[in-house]
């Protein structure tokens, strides 16, 4: 069976007080890997490994060669392109085409594209105009925050965890990572990739482990870390921020959503219902972007029903490396059975199911993975439990509206604001809803698609904070003025 160790210092390590958990295959149920749980001890090692690696080697490294340095780091990945797609297929059971076209190479690219950004983006300077007429110059110089405790997601773990570990390291900062419990095997090889091109060591790190009494609180509550990135549900980003507020610590967070896709009755139908289908069933509806509300002008509501059950009902399920399989399972049993929880509950509620609502029929080797249908709903109100509360599976309501106003009014009835796709020809309509939709990203016609140059982050609880581009190093570096009198 697979060992997974911690990485710290630049070296695999098990836990000091020996404990250890299981990795489960979401595919078969199975055991496939033994992970190293770390302790508060180990936490604290790889804590102070970061914190040292700050004043050593690192420190020395001018921007260029952390460029060069982070152009091998993605050089490298791509190497073992292979190495990276069978782990992240084992973490999370997800397809292979779905690793090789989005998320594998998106991890590659986050350390190239943050590593030109900090080569490219200037910062501010000003003349100061002073009594004695001689002036003053004003200009800003970009430092690193510090030690930097990454707290990464199970559902798409490789490109959301160098999301944030790219402009980090490109800023000069040091990480302490802490994967998902679910899905620790990708973070870990990264290391073997970190020590491979020669980064510094202490310059990365991981820890295994769970998030109460574990891996998660010892890194967020420990006092040198400088700043915390976490990607998650609320619920956690709610508890990671208390533990920020000891020490008045940076924190940026992506959290939940329960995103709306807004369709016109003169959009693209075809390419509407493509879009819809991904943005609801994509990996298994674990998309922190997903569309679990639809909403459907009512000229094209029974026909767009009809197409988008159709499109549920073609997924095919099996093996991540099974010819022509393109849908996998959820991560977990425990998360199986929350999302069964609200297929339950929607169907209390009055939901007329149009398909889905329950667990497949699937081949008896994958009889104890998380397998679960793609769902439709509609005919529930407004303030149901399964159209306001984050489902995180892959299912969607659809609700018919008949006006702009309406469905503006729809769309921001919500705790939440990370995301929402709009399909319509009108241009000017287009406009005029991206406006007024209250979310961190709008996408017209389209989906998914990132531009990893622009602002990224979510509104109200869907999180804290922008990351992208220069928004990135917003977050990831101190800006100092220095004033010069002249």
């Amino acid at each position: 069976m697979r060992q997974v160790e911690n990485f710290i210092r630049g070296e695999f390590v098990a836990a000091r007080d020996g404990k250890r958990f299981d990795k489960v295959s979401p595919v078969t149920g199975e055991v496939i890997a033994s992970i190293a749980e770390a302790g508060r001890s180990d936490v604290n090692e790889a804590v102070l490994a970061a914190k040292a690696a700050l004043q050593g080697e690192w420190s020395t490294f001018t921007t260029n060669q952390r460029v060069e340095m982070l152009y091998e780091v993605a050089d490298e990945i791509t190497r073992r392109f292979e190495d990276f797609v069978e782990a992240e297929m084992a973490d999370t059971g997800q397809p292979s085409n779905v690793m090789r076209h989005v998320f594998i190479p998106r991890g590659a690219a986050n350390f190239k594209i943050f590593a030109d950004t900090i080569k490219n983006v200037p910062t501010e300077s000003f003349m100061l105009d002073t009594p004695d007429g001689a002036g003053a110059l004003n200009y800003g110089v970009r430092t690193p925050k510090g030690v930097i405790g990454v707290i990464s997601p199970w559902n798409a773990p490789f490109m959301l965890m160098t999301w944030k570990v790219g402009p980090a390291l490109a800023c000069g900062n040091t990480v302490v990572v802490k994967p998902s419990e679910e899905t620790p095997l990708t973070s870990v090889l990264l290391g073997e990739v970190m020590n491979k091109v020669g980064v510094p060591k202490g310059v990365y790190n991981v820890v295994n482990g769970f998030g109460p009494d574990s891996a998660g609180a010892f890194l967020t509550e420990h006092k040198d870390v400088d700043a915390i990135t976490f990607t998650g549900e609320t619920r956690t980003g709610t508890a990671i921020m208390k533990a920020a507020a000891e020490g008045t610590r940076d924190v940026s967070f992506e959290m939940g959503g329960k995103n709306a896709g807004i369709v016109f009755a003169d959009c693209d139908f075809d390419k509407a219902i493509e879009g819809i289908s991904r943005s609801s069933f994509l990996n298994s509806g674990q998309v922190c972007l997903g569309t679990e509300r639809v909403y459907v002008e009512r000229p094209i509501f029974d026909k767009f029903v009809a197409a988008l059950k159709e499109k549920a009902e073609a997924v095919n399920y099996g093996k991540p490396t099974d010819e022509g399989v393109n849908y996998g399972p959820l991560i977990s049993k425990e998360h199986q059975d929350k999302v069964l929880s609200y297929y339950k509950k929607a169907v209390e509620e009055g939901a007329t199911v149009i398909t889905g609502g329950g667990v497949p029929e699937v081949p008896e080797a994958l009889k104890n993975g998380h397998w679960i249908q793609p769902t439709i709903w509609t005919d529930l109100a407004d303030d149901a439990a399964v159209v306001k509360e984050e489902i995180f599976g892959p299912c969607c309501h659809i609700r018919p509206f008949d006006s702009e106003e309406e469905v503006i009014g729809l769309a921001n009835s919500t705790d939440y604001g990370l995301a929402t796709t709009i399909w319509t020809k009108d241009l000017p309509r287009a406009h005029r809803m991206a406006a007024k939709i209250d979310v961190g990203i709008c996408w017209v016609n389209s989906w998914f698609l990132r531009d990893l140059r622009t602002a990224f982050g979510g509104t109200k609880q869907s999180g804290i904070g922008r990351e992208g581009g220069v928004h990135s190093l917003e977050f990831y570096t101190e800006l100092r003025n220095v004033c010069v009198k002249l």
